[in-house]
């Protein structure tokens, strides 16, 4: 009889556990920024340049927030807000979902039309989905599982209509080494221009590519007093009188997805995150810090991948239509041939500062998310081997970063402060337009 009695209980102790399932073994944000991470660990291990690493960001946490968003009561949705997405899938009303199950889902399927490493992404996938199952039941877990698809699979058709597939086989960038001041390939690989038609891209916000200009840039001059030859003075003085803290803001802001490194005869490569990435992580510090909840980090990181893919198309416009040259092309041809800056020069024009623009760009979303007085140590570096930095706000942050070009030897003053108003604009418009 006693053994009778303690069969029947574990069968209603059993059931009761699946029926009532246990909260999280994490915090829903936990899994929200591990797979954040993932995309960042993927495109440094992928290699894509900054551009096309903010549209890998994008897709997928747009897909994560439609999916997970609906944790907030009357949460509304972002993409019904810009072009080209179809209507969002919604959840039936009488029926229980696991909406961070659903939102990790909806990254997951979506990351793979984006991304080459797609093993590792699955791996990540299959290690994370389990241990979400293990605190829901088969039939929510199903369903929540089902609607992240659902999310994804809508987020999949806009992807295929942004122009992207076509600007790869658009022809190379024409060099007109004989126009002064316009942009050519520098040293030390002599790379063609990078997306030289990223303007094309389809825009998920802005209504054209240039709907946010930069002022007009300083004409070429080699007048001594001209305003062009005062800034092409300004950055060679710089680099004779470089201080430690310069190089330490030089070396922190530095974000180069793949740079080449030359020793005599040797080239290696050095892998950090892009510029767009280094934001996103510096928002996903701040979400950890402050111990902000599933929806607000949604919210965040959606928004903030929303202005840096922006900036990048607005940025990437005002450069290969102004394609104005680089310090290092002028400077050793016209002041000192033996001359090279601090870090390697990108290749791709000048004016305006990438940087410059999407630092820009993304503070204006994260201080109209978490306020302009928000004191951040950043420490998303030190995994690269780099130092931490302070900083009083995310647009002194912004400014750093930006200026951090100019003391490198690869950015105009007028490169790096029109880029930061540039990306201020985008992200006004970001904040401005969606609710």
């Amino acid at each position: 009889m006693i053994y009778r009695w303690l069969f029947l209980f574990v069968l209603l102790w059993s059931a009761c556990k699946k029926s009532n399932p246990t909260a999280p073994a994490l915090p829903a944000a936990d899994y929200l920024h591990a797979a954040q991470k993932k995309l960042t660990d993927l495109i440094i291990t992928d290699i894509f340049t900054p551009p096309v690493a903010s549209r890998v960001y994008v897709y997928p946490l747009l897909a994560a927030y439609e999916a997970g968003k609906f944790v907030k009561p009357n949460a509304v949705s972002i993409t019904n807000q810009l072009h080209g997405f179809d209507e969002m899938p919604t959840p039936e009303a009488d029926k229980t979902y696991d909406f961070t199950l659903a939102a990790i889902k909806a990254l997951c399927a979506t990351a793979p039309k984006v991304i080459f490493s797609v093993k590792d992404l699955e791996n990540f996938e299959n290690q994370t989905l389990p241990k979400l199952k293990k605190t829901t039941t088969d039939e929510i877990y199903n369903r929540s599982i089902d609607f992240g698809q659902r999310v994804a699979n809508t987020i999949l058709k806009r992807l295929k209509t942004d122009q992207y597939a076509q600007t790869r086989g658009m022809e190379r960038f024409v060099v007109q080494a004989n126009v002064p001041g316009r942009w050519v390939p520098t040293p030390p690989d002599y790379a063609d221009g990078v997306e030289p038609h990223w303007a094309k891209m389809q825009p998920l916000l802005m209504d054209s590519a240039a709907q946010c200009p930069a002022a007009p840039a300083a004409p070429y001059s080699e007048d001594p007093d001209s305003p062009f030859w005062r800034e092409v003075k300004e950055v060679y003085e710089i680099s004779k009188n470089i201080t430690p803290e310069q190089e330490s803001i030089i070396t922190f802001w530095d974000d180069n997805p793949f740079v080449s490194r030359h020793k005599g005869h040797l080239m290696f490569q050095d892998k950090k995150m892009t510029p767009g990435g280094h934001w996103l992580a510096i928002c996903q510090l701040f979400l950890k810090e402050k111990k902000m909840g599933f929806y607000e980090s949604l919210q965040a990181y959606a928004l903030t991948s929303l202005a840096i893919h922006e900036a990048f198309i607005s940025c990437w416009e005002e450069k290969y239509r102004t394609t104005r040259l680089r310090p290092e092309t002028v400077i050793s041809a016209k002041i000192d041939k033996e001359w090279h800056p601090y870090l390697v020069t990108p290749p791709f024009p000048a004016y305006t500062s990438g940087h410059s623009t999407i630092s820009a760009a993304a503070a204006e979303v994260l201080t109209h998310l978490f306020g302009d007085d928000q004191q951040f140590t950043d420490t998303t570096e030190k995994e690269y081997g780099l130092p931490v930095r302070s900083f009083t706000s995310f647009r002194q942050a912004a400014l750093e970063a930006s200026m951090s070009r100019l003391y490198a030897g690869i950015h105009f003053r007028s490169d790096c402060e029109a880029g930061n108003a540039q990306g201020k604009k985008v992200g006004q418009l970001v904040v401005s337009r969606v609710r």
